[in-house]
């Protein structure tokens, strides 16, 4: 066993190979952190390490992965709030010698930046947090070290922000998943249905009556192959127009509304929280990579759930939400894909 350095809410162990992060269990503690519960992460996964100012003193250690390392930041994609970013490590200030010892002793075990990091990798003003800016460039820290940005877990991924690793993009992106993805929760409820996933092949929408829109009750309950998929789109709760999007491989035309696209539930106040969607959408986007992308076989529906899929479209034939020539056109492909 490594030393331990404890923090608030959460604990970092240095293994030889890799950075264990283990969570803390209590009502404080973000909700995020109880799910993942614990994380091991490899230092090759690493782009750089932080050490900033918090907020009511405290400091903060911030261990910044690369890009493409963690499905879980992927999936993410620069949406998480600071609060609930998993690679952040929160300290009392009478610690911040302890968490700058650690900080540079983690640093000297990170995979070396290539020679083009220089000073046009650091500058640009990209999304560093005060201190952290001139930390590494004669900072007031007293330290040299990578320095490097702290994207904090805020990036704008819809907005066009700034390289966190630098203009001249000097953290190469890992060529795959270096950091496992989450277990669970495998299930979670949207506002207009419930989303599950077995953990390896399928994943599937049930509809609620109560806030699916019409499109959605037409096309019925959606079960899909992750071979199928190339990707998700994880748009955060808290902000307007949460949803999660599955992305087909074959690319064809979609609604432009995650509320007309079968392949999409939509979140809403209470539904597809963070610590419920985000681990979902980690889970289906490591599934989708490490798929060997081979063509499902005709006939690989089990007849158990095409049956119930038919049981459930009868339903919705009986409650007048599908017309006759549409049920019956619906169940002549169930019935195909035996």
């Amino acid at each position: 066993m490594g030393d331990v350095l404890a923090g608030i809410h959460a604990a970092w162990e240095f293994e030889s190979d890799a950075l264990v992060i283990r969570f803390e269990r209590g009502i404080r503690t973000p909700k995020l952190y109880q799910v993942l519960r614990e994380r091991r992460v490899p230092y090759e996964a690493l782009a750089s390490v932080t050490l900033t100012p918090g907020k009511r003193g405290t400091v903060v250690l911030h261990a910044v992965p690369r890009p493409g390392a963690d499905p879980l930041m992927e999936a993410a994609a620069g949406q998480l709030k600071e609060s609930s970013d998993p690679y952040r490590l929160v300290l009392p200030t009478d610690q911040e010698t302890l968490a700058e010892y650690y900080r540079d002793e983690l640093r000297a075990l990170l995979p070396p930046e290539p020679e083009a990091a220089g000073a046009v990798g650091h500058g640009a003003g990209g999304p560093y947090d005060g201190l952290d800016a001139l930390d590494g460039h004669g900072g007031p820290d007293g330290h040299g070290g990578l320095g490097g940005p702290d994207r904090g877990g805020v990036l704008d991924a819809l907005g066009g922000a700034e390289d966190p690793y630098g203009a001249g993009g000097a953290v190469a992106p890992a060529e795959r998943f270096l950091v496992a993805p989450p277990s669970g929760p495998l299930s979670f409820k949207a506002y207009d249905g419930k989303a599950s996933f077995d953990g390896r092949a399928e994943v599937s929408f049930r509809w609620f009556w109560t806030g699916a829109s019409s499109e959605k009750w037409k096309a019925g309950d959606q079960t899909f192959s992750v071979r199928d998929l190339c990707g998700i789109e994880w748009r955060s709760p808290d902000v307007f127009d949460g949803h999660l999007r599955l992305l087909a491989r074959d690319g064809g035309p979609r609604p432009t509304q995650p509320d007309h696209d079968p392949a999409s539930v939509v979140f809403g106040l209470g539904y597809g929280l963070v610590h419920e969607s985000l681990p979902f959408a980690a889970a289906v986007l490591a599934a989708i990579r490490s798929s060997d992308r081979a063509p499902v076989p005709v006939g690989s529906r089990t007849p158990g759930a095409v049956a119930e899929r038919i049981r459930h479209l009868g339903e919705l034939h009986r409650a007048g939400l599908v017309t006759d020539e549409e049920f019956s056109t619906k169940k002549a492909e169930l019935l195909a894909e035996l």
